[in-house]
């Protein structure tokens, strides 16, 4: 990847990190829209909308609740998408390694958040004469600095990620030996099986959701199979 790759790819993925909480909130940062751009930015969408749809199955287990820490999924998926269309179509071993990158991104970002949220803390309780004044100016230097600082986060998350990742995934896509058909098959099926779950203890308490799902699984699988 070029410097001017990571450097787009990079400012992408900080301000798909800055929608994951800060803002707007757009649902822009979900890993099906923000891995396919990524990808689209690298040359190849389709590439980044397959890593998209995988990771976007992981991603049904997080729960986003408070001040609890949960993987950074916008940064992450910007690098995943990004990584898989780096290589060629026919790289065997492009998903399964894309998948694994942008995890590990989204856990690191994850930490990063919780670090921001500190670091917002302190800069609030160190201006706390002007908030107890009911200051407008220090409530709005407070988000300005708050949202900016997440900006920054999510960039320097993005770049050292793919700076440090594609060398590794390029060495381990070139020595992948597994046929592309089983290991996009082991990775959709392993992803497969978060989302079940995860939606499992959504609504396996509900009347009537289980034989909805299991009711539209199989027309959508029929559909699959039949189209």
């Amino acid at each position: 990847m070029s410097v001017a790759s990571v450097v787009a790819v990079s400012t992408l993925g900080a301000i798909l990190g800055l929608d994951t909480v800060s803002f707007p909130q757009a649902m822009l940062s979900r890993p099906i829209v923000a891995a396919t751009v990524g990808g689209a930015f690298v040359g190849d969408a389709e590439t980044g909308l397959l890593v998209g749809a995988t990771l976007e199955l992981i991603a049904l287990e997080t729960l986003p609740i408070g001040a609890s820490r949960y993987p950074e999924w916008g940064s992450a998926a910007v690098v995943g998408g990004a990584l898989a269309a780096a290589f060629p179509e026919s790289a065997a071993g492009a998903l399964p390694v894309a998948v694994l990158a942008a995890i590990a991104t989204a856990w690191v970002g994850g930490w990063t958040m919780v670090q921001l949220r500190k670091f917002n803390a302190w800069l609030a309780q160190s201006r706390r004469a002007g908030l107890d004044r009911g200051s407008a100016r220090t409530v709005v230097g407070l988000q300005v600095t708050g949202l900016t600082a997440d900006l920054v986060r999510g960039w320097l998350v993005t770049a050292i990620a793919l700076l440090a990742l594609h060398p590794l995934a390029t060495a381990v896509v070139h020595l992948w030996m597994l046929d592309g058909r089983y290991s996009r098959a082991a990775v959709v099926t392993v992803s497969a099986a978060v989302a079940g779950a995860a939606m499992w203890t959504t609504f396996h308490a509900t009347v009537g959701a289980r034989r909805l799902f299991l009711g539209g699984l199989v027309v959508g699988l029929a559909l699959l199979l039949f189209r």
